[in-house]
């Protein structure tokens, strides 16, 4: 469910219902709140490829977010605030991002309930994870998960008239699936250049202007608006792993790889924490002190995944 953000965004505009929170003097830089925001979401997040997607793109970006300006040369530094979008900007020509968050009491307990999970319970686990399994080993079962759930994204790439992705989706499927050995490895990309943005159905919608709705905050699950909601929920659907390998999905006299129910709830638990483990031991250096570059972490993070999934859905 892991991107440069090349436009700047005027200073988020708070609605009438969202007045519990407020910025203070400093701020995160939308990247770093994006990568935080897929730490604290990446739990429920792991079914689907958003945090995926966020994480693909962290590992192309070459500049890291947050920087000491003594260590770069004026050029680089140029290049380093193009790549970045300043939530505070001032900038008139740029539409900016409404921030719409009427739950947002709600939403803040659920958000601290995620962070403290995180740091208290993932966070640590997946530190010991990543003692004892190398990163070449995560980035595999990264790519074994990303294989499998080809299906969704090929037919949101159809849905959006994006023949050409749609195409490089089922040639990675089928050159990752031999030569890659079931995926291990992404040799469609190393070998044959073949790569194309991960999409999903909360972009499908967003892209025929379905509004994105009100800002949530789920349980384990971190932050979707309700259209995004109801595309993670919808792509689950698309996904036939979920009703012919591990089915959630029962449908009558369809094949089952899996019969046994109690079977089915195990592997499909056991798949979840194994993969959100494995992200987030991904992440873990990606945010270092990221915590402390705000006083507002709920609204830069709210800015930054709003601002990444508009970005996504103009590509």
């Amino acid at each position: 469910m892991f991107f440069p953000l090349p436009t700047k965004m005027k200073r988020p505009h708070k609605s009438p219902q969202a007045t519990g929170s407020s910025c203070g003097n400093k701020s995160l830089s939308p990247w770093a709140a994006f990568v935080l925001c897929l730490a604290l979401g990446i739990v429920g997040c792991a079914s689907n490829d958003q945090s995926t997607a966020t994480l693909k793109n962290l590992e192309n970006e070459t500049e890291p977010a947050l920087v000491e300006t003594a260590e770069v040369s004026m050029d680089e530094e140029r290049a380093f605030e193009d790549e970045l979008i300043d939530p505070f900007d001032e900038s008139p020509q740029e539409a900016q991002i409404e921030e719409y968050d009427p739950f947002e009491p709600v939403n803040s307990v659920v958000f601290e309930f995620n962070y403290q999970f995180d740091k208290y319970l993932l966070k640590p686990v997946a530190q010991v994870y990543n003692f004892f399994i190398p990163p070449d080993v995560q980035h595999s079962i990264v790519n074994v998960f990303q294989n499998v759930r080809f299906v969704p994204r090929f037919l949101n790439n159809l849905f959006q008239a994006k023949f050409r992705g749609a195409g490089i989706e089922m040639s990675r499927f089928l050159i990752n699936s031999t030569l890659g050995v079931g995926g291990l490895f992404d040799p469609a990309k190393i070998m044959f250049d073949l790569d194309t943005p991960l999409e999903d159905l909360g972009q499908t919608l967003g892209s025929y202007g379905v509004p994105p709705g009100p800002y949530l905050v789920v349980p384990f699950y971190g932050p979707f608006t309700l259209r995004d909601g109801f595309g993670f929920i919808g792509d689950t659907f698309l996904d036939p792993f979920n009703w012919l390998v591990l089915p959630i999905i029962e449908i009558a006299d369809a094949p089952r790889l899996v019969q046994h129910d109690p079977t089915i709830a195990y592997a499909r638990l056991g798949l979840t924490v194994a993969e959100s483990i494995n992200l987030r031991a991904l992440t873990l250096e990606s945010f270092q002190g990221v915590e402390e570059g705000t006083l507002d972490l709920y609204g830069a993070i709210r800015n930054g995944y709003l601002q990444q999934r508009q970005k996504l859905i103009e590509e």
